[in-house]
């Protein structure tokens, strides 16, 4: 479920019935479609949509049209109006990406830029994207899109962009390219002959050639301000005294012209012209709506509201057709400024032409708009009008509020906007702020927020609406909790949400069910984990919530894991994934990591490696998760599979100081127990011992008693935890203990008593396909296969698993005498960014191709080179990625 978008957004405005042609102005826009960029830039009312809209209607290629407003300030939704021009042209995109501009945590915008821009690529036909009026959307996140975007831009793609100011992106850069045409005021401004012209042809206003001298020179070609002057001479009997009358800058013309054009008017229509100038875009129904029940009375007859635009048009004042059908119109921007300050000057004054509130008008369009399924501009009205009750209710949606509809950006500004008095009145907005504050990885701010709504409680704990905002708070607090993995706090605030929650309110109920089944999971009660997972995803494929969909696919392929279900768990893994979109949702990063753990027991060590990297691109997109961790980990395990043991060494040595740096308790022992493997494998007994000491893990001090020959006290260890996690019916983790019990078995002389476990365990197995378990335990595994297959004989299975085994120990011994070195020989650590430069010199890109990409002057990155040179003791750039490489950063 998403907000409309605005069609009307997306039309080329159509060309005028009379123009003034201006060849010199077509001949450089022209010249400039094979550079990448053209910028027309000057202040209001220079004809820059104008000249654009009547070239492109003259040009050879398909245009895609997008006029930009305040609201596209955000960035998802300025890229879902990019999409959607795109797609009026035939340019294929993919469903997938709007989805995940939608989406309450959407992937990175580089991310969703690299796809959308792979599917220009794969359209062969040349074509224009025009962004109109940029300076109403001009953020700093929307310069770093576009700055990505014209870096990468497809060769048979041209942007042109309108604006009253430059970017902020360097336009230097594309100049020196020559990939750049510019447009500014002194071209923009009219010549006498297209002055004349214009006067003649479009207004049917005759001047003297002095007359018309002295005009274009009191406006300096200005082109609006020659419009005003004619629409001010018509029906003047003598147009010349209009010349002598203003002078100055254009503030004080525009402001001279205005007042002479709407005082020319009927009052019926400067009633209209007032009243729906609180309009950004407007139609005939619209207009009647606003107005009222008529729109005004001219010589005894009423007017439609269509009937009025259209009216206007004709008289060329200032509005601008917005579709090819001339249902939707706007108000030129500087004519629109001068009718909404009017209107306010008039409210203040209690001189008004009309009896109704500004509010009131407000009201009536947001009640339009609510009628026709816009319920973003809908509450936008709502706001315009003050109206809190309603503009609460709006973004609260019916089924699904607007911050989950992809519409972060609106809400949060009109909530950081309101008044705290006016927040406490109503609790829920609080919990509203609060969550969108947890969407955008704010949750200590977010926490504030629920404590404000508790505070604005009060003792008020009864009433259907109270109760529900409890719910949401709890709800809230419980997903808070899920990144820090408290089971006690996730399955107290989830239950409190699922008691406290109306029963209409499914989104925030569905996502209580997921944190209560993780809760469940944590604590190792996986059926009643997979019942409310099963709950939570029937709730969200009811109302389309994806996010709580693919967490919850990915909860129950958790669950099918550690019951050593892999062929069912992969597959749920895949669902969750196929939900995830391309570019994915980063919470796909578990479904990822998940497959990537079952490919590796499959021992396709190569899709393993394929899916973790995927997993850890995504985890490096969360915010205060441990999850980039956990990635990390399995990577450096992935590894050590295929013999880079230093490398799996430095990987663990990184992930450890970052565990400890961000407090991620939860991944300390499982980074642990993958450090004892590896010291092992590297010989060090005692590193292996004091870890399995210090993190009091028993099957790692197992692992140390059978590298240092005491199997006795292996097995000793083993058999007590095999009783315990049996107890605790841990599935995957018995499994797991039961094959190193078995080893370490055949290790102690019990060969009968190790085949025995092993047949047992390989019942398990066999049916899922299980390889590493079996091969990680080194050669003594391989040497117990063996003995089963010569007792109970050679099945299809266990010849696989043996197969398996010799091909990854029969050169053991060449494994481990493999050099050890770790980032300690470094002099000095390298920073975040230097590791990031690193990564992209091992990909081979120059420094120039490092600057662009990350934003940074090249003499900063040609620093951090010498920094980089200097910790890795070399002097080239070869040798710096041939260093990194052995010591496991790329």
């Amino acid at each position: 479920m998403s907000t409309p978008l605005l069609s009307t957004k997306l039309y080329v405005p159509p060309r005028r019935p009379k123009t003034v042609l201006r060849p010199r102005l077509v001949e450089r826009l022209n010249e400039g479609l094979h550079r990448r960029l053209t910028l027309v830039t000057a202040p209001a009312g220079f004809g820059k949509t104008t000249l654009v809209s009547e070239w492109l209607a003259e040009c050879d290629r398909p245009i895609a049209w997008l006029s930009l407003d305040e609201n596209d300030r955000d960035p998802a939704r300025f890229l879902r109006y990019v999409c959607a021009a795109l797609q009026t042209i035939g340019v294929r995109v993919e469903a997938d990406i709007v989805g995940a501009l939608q989406a309450p945590q959407p992937p990175s915008m580089e991310a969703i830029l690299t796809v959308l821009l792979n599917q220009i690529a794969a359209s062969p036909e040349y074509f224009v994207l025009v962004l109109d009026d940029y300076h109403s959307a001009q953020s700093k996140s929307i310069d770093q899109l576009i700055t990505f975007i014209l870096a990468h831009l497809p060769p048979h793609m041209h942007v042109i962009i309108t604006t009253r100011k430059d970017p902020d992106f360097s336009l230097a850069r594309l100049r020196a390219r020559s990939q750049l045409t510019e447009l500014r005021a002194p071209e923009l401004r009219f010549t006498f002959a297209e002055a004349d012209a214009f006067f003649r042809e479009v207004m049917s206003v005759t001047l003297s050639s002095e007359e018309m001298a002295l005009l274009e020179a009191r406006t300096e070609g200005w082109i609006a301000g020659l419009q005003l002057a004619a629409l001010s001479m018509q029906g003047q009997e003598d147009a010349s005294s209009v010349i002598q009358t203003f002078s100055g800058s254009h503030h004080f013309v525009v402001d001279y012209l205005m007042e002479e054009v709407l005082q020319q008017q009927p009052v019926s229509v400067q009633s209209f012209l007032l009243r729906t100038s609180i309009l950004e875009r407007m139609c005939g129904p619209l207009c009647d709506a606003v107005l009222g029940s008529t729109v005004g009375e001219q010589d005894g007859a009423f007017a439609s509201g269509q009937e009025m635009l259209e009216s206007l048009t004709h008289a060329n004042l200032f509005l601008v057709p917005l579709d090819h059908d001339r249902r939707w119109y706007r108000y030129h921007h500087l004519f629109v400024d001068m009718l909404r300050e009017r209107l306010q000057q008039s409210r203040q004054a209690k001189r008004t032409i009309t009896d109704e509130s500004v509010a009131d008008l407000h009201i009536r369009a947001s009640e339009w708009y609510e009628v026709n399924g816009l319920e973003l501009e809908a509450f936008q009205h709502a706001i315009a009008a003050h109206d809190t009750k309603r503009a609460t209710r709006l973004a609260e949606g019916e089924g699904m509020p607007l911050l989950f509809r992809g519409e972060v950006f609106p809400v949060m500004n009109w909530l950081q906007a309101l008044p705290v008095g006016e927040l406490d009145k109503r609790p829920s907005l609080w919990v509203m702020y609060a969550s969108g504050l947890l969407m955008m990885g704010q949750t200590n701010d977010a926490e504030h927020k629920l404590k404000a709504a508790e505070l604005a409680l009060g003792g008020s704990r009864q009433g259907e609406e109270n109760r529900d905002v409890i719910g949401h708070i709890a709800a809230i607090r419980a997903t808070m909790a899920v990144s820090k993995h408290q089971a006690e706090t996730i399955r107290e605030e989830s239950n409190r949400a699922i008691q406290y929650l109306h029963s209409n309110n499914l989104p925030v109920r569905a996502a209580a069910m997921w944190t209560l089944g993780y809760a469940y999971q944590l604590q190792g009660e996986r059926i009643a984990a997979s019942e409310a997972y099963t709950e939570a995803l029937a709730i969200s494929q009811k109302i389309g919530h994806t996010l709580v969909s693919m967490m919850a696919r990915i909860g129950l392929g958790k669950v099918q894991e550690a019951e050593n279900q892999l062929i069912a768990a992969a597959k749920m893994y895949r669902l969750a994934g196929a939900l995830a979109g391309n570019p994915p949702l980063p919470a796909a990063s578990e479904a990822y990591l998940g497959l990537a753990r079952i490919y590796y027991e499959w021992n396709d060590l190569v899709a393993a490696r394929q899916h973790g990297e995927k997993a850890v691109q995504l985890a490096r997109q969360l915010e205060h998760t441990d999850r980039g961790i956990a990635c990390e980990v399995f990577l450096a395990k992935q590894k050590l599979a295929i013999g880079e043991v230093s490398a799996a060494a430095v990987m663990l040595d990184r992930a450890d100081r970052v565990a400890r740096k961000q407090q991620f308790v939860a991944q300390l022992s499982s980074i642990a127990e993958a450090r004892i493997v590896v010291a092992l494998r590297q010989g060090n007994v005692a590193v292996a011992a004091d870890l399995a000491q210090r993190q009091g893990l028993r099957t790692g001090q197992a692992r140390v008693h059978l590298a240092q020959g005491d199997t006795a006290a292996a097995l000793e260890i083993l058999e007590s935890v095999r009783k315990e996690v049996g107890v605790q019916g841990l599935e995957s983790e018995s499994l797991k203990t039961a094959v190193l019990f078995a080893a370490a078995c055949y290790a102690h002389g019990q060969k009968h008593k190790g085949a025995s476990v092993l047949k047992a365990a390989l019942a398990i197995t066999e049916p899922e396909g299980f390889v590493r378990t079996f091969i990680d335990e080194g050669f003594p595994m391989a040497q117990l296969l063996r003995e089963v297959a010569a007792t109970d004989g050679s099945s299809e299975y266990l010849c696989k698993l043996l197969a398996a085994c010799e091909a990854e120990w029969k050169d053991d011994d060449k494994k481990g005498q493999q050099p050890v070195e770790s980032v300690s020989s470094l002099i000095e650590p390298l920073s975040p960014r230097e590791l990031e430069i690193l990564e992209l010199l091992a990909r081979g890109l120059s420094n120039q191709e490092i600057s662009e990409r990350l934003f940074l002057a090249l003499s900063t990155v040609k620093g951090y080179n010498r920094n980089l040179f200097d910790k890795l003791q070399v002097k080239r750039r070869t040798e710096a990625v041939a260093r990194a490489r052995q010591l496991g950063f790329v």
